[in-house]
């Protein structure tokens, strides 16, 4: 199909593009794996279409003090290939390298898909288990938001209008720890019916430190906060599992109910934490 007629600009500063994105007619274009098919859906009409593609530095990946910097315009596939990424936070490579197909993780960006929100998008998951900062930036100044406080509901984050996602800080995981994302992916587009990335710190034998995100189940990534909590109190991985989504209203649909969504929820964390548990030193 072919989209409604639309302006197109490719501003070469970040400041141009924030002063464009300010009239809140326009729509910013990323790796545009999202945008572009709802636009010939015409599921999305924005007056305007704001490229990102020719700002320079949107795509750094940096370490400061421990701290990982990753630019918004970063694709997927650089997140999943980057050997800083990879030695410093390979949970988020492990799930980079999960997104879609060569051709999807070529193009997509890591700030693409944080601002679109879908809430079957694999990387919100290893984002909240991460306790990564998204920051964000407009013509009034710039803030950022804790992962677990932005993801608000399908499509729907805690972007203001005329901000801009320019990228993600995550503390660095500790060599020690242990990390896996599993995903059970929709055959058709990919996605994660349920999607669940996991990190385990051990201190003395035992868990000293767990952090779960789900995606896909519910209308919103989120922690499984219980789940933590029990296997933080010395709790069984089978408990913990147990504990995934209880509370939370799973999304149903033709491929999958909302039980069996629980139902794979729980599976796969427990594999997710085997995995990781093993892998933790």
């Amino acid at each position: 199909m072919i989209p409604n007629p639309f302006d197109y600009t490719a501003p070469a500063t970040l400041d141009e593009a924030l002063k464009l994105a300010g009239d809140g007619s326009s729509k910013i274009l990323a790796g545009g794996m999202s945008l572009i098919p709802l636009m010939k859906l015409r599921l999305a009409a924005p007056e305007n279409v704001i490229d990102l593609g020719r700002i320079p530095g949107l795509d750094q990946i940096a370490e400061s003090s421990g701290i990982i910097t990753i630019g918004a315009m970063a694709t997927h596939h650089a997140v999943e290939t980057s050997p800083l990424i990879r030695g410093k936070l390979p949970l988020l490579a492990e799930t980079a390298g999960n997104i879609g197909d060569i051709q999807v993780r070529n193009m997509g960006t890591l700030g693409g898909s944080i601002a679109h929100a879908d809430p079957a998008a694999d990387y919100p998951a290893a984002l909240v288990a991460l306790e990564a900062r998204i920051h964000l930036r407009s013509t009034s100044g710039e803030r950022s938001v804790e992962a677990g406080d932005f993801f608000l509901d399908a499509f729907t984050t805690a972007m203001e209008p005329g901000e801009i996602v320019v990228g993600v800080e995550i503390a660095a995981e500790a060599p020690s720890e242990g990390y896996k994302y599993e995903k059970v992916p929709h055959p058709a587009s990919g996605f994660p019916v349920v999607g669940v990335a996991v990190r385990i710190g051990k201190s003395v034998g035992k868990i000293a430190l767990a952090r779960i995100g789900v995606t896909g189940m519910a209308s919103h990534a989120f922690r499984a906060r219980d789940a933590e909590q029990i296997l933080e109190k010395g709790g069984s991985i089978t408990g913990a599992a147990d504990a995934v989504g209880v509370g939370i209203d799973a999304n149903g649909d033709l491929y999958a109910s909302a039980d069996y969504r629980r139902h794979l929820a729980r599976v796969h964390a427990a594999r997710a934490l085997t995995a990781a548990l093993s892998r933790a030193s």
